[in-house]
């Protein structure tokens, strides 16, 4: 759970026009660096200007990753991945994506602590086919949530009962993605 202020609030930072950020909570300065050390501890803040009120966090997390991609040091991104993030712009799956980008970021972070569990107990159990179940659950979910008649389909298998995932299951879900993907871009049509 993110830590927030006494009062339970988010840590309120204001921008100024000079690109200033002052973190209200210790009333003092910080900079760019300091949010991004803020994120990683998981304290809960949001930025406003200082001058209208509006919440411009977005912005400013976003500048946040530019700024860290651009140093060249710590670049995480594949220029691949930038290149379909910046095509489903304006694309029918567009509004989609803020919920799948969250979802596989839930899954990444539940992944991740399953296998450091994994590997403190000894990795009694296989990880890999844990994270792989879990993936195709979060996949045959999503699919199921945009799919009409998705949900009424019975599974072709079920990871959470130690079974694993026939390449026939796996071929209906790349199916039933290719159908969903052709029906939302014939509605953005």
């Amino acid at each position: 759970m993110a830590r927030k202020t006494a009062e339970g609030e988010p840590i309120t930072i204001k921008k100024y026009a000079n690109r200033r950020l002052y973190n209200t909570d210790t009333s003092s300065y910080i900079t760019l660096d300091d949010l991004a050390a803020m994120v990683r501890a998981n304290v809960d803040f949001k930025v406003v200007d200082a001058k209208s009120g509006e919440d411009i966090t977005h912005s400013i997390l976003t500048q946040i990753i530019v700024e860290a991609e651009a140093s060249g040091s710590s670049q995480m991104l594949p220029v691949s991945f930038l290149r379909d993030l910046i095509g489903m712009y304006g694309n029918s799956m567009q509004a989609m994506m803020p919920t799948y980008l969250e979802a596989s970021m839930n899954a990444f972070r539940s992944n991740r602590e399953q296998l450091q569990q994994a590997f403190h107990k000894g990795m009694g159990a296989n990880p890999f086919a844990t994270i792989a179940e879990t993936n195709l659950r979060m996949m045959r979910s999503a699919a199921e949530a945009f799919m009409p008649g998705g949900a009424s389909r019975p599974p072709a298998s079920d990871p959470a009962a130690g079974e694993s995932a026939s390449p026939d299951a796996l071929d209906e879900m790349r199916a039933q993605l290719a159908a969903m993907q052709k029906k939302l871009d014939e509605l953005g049509k």
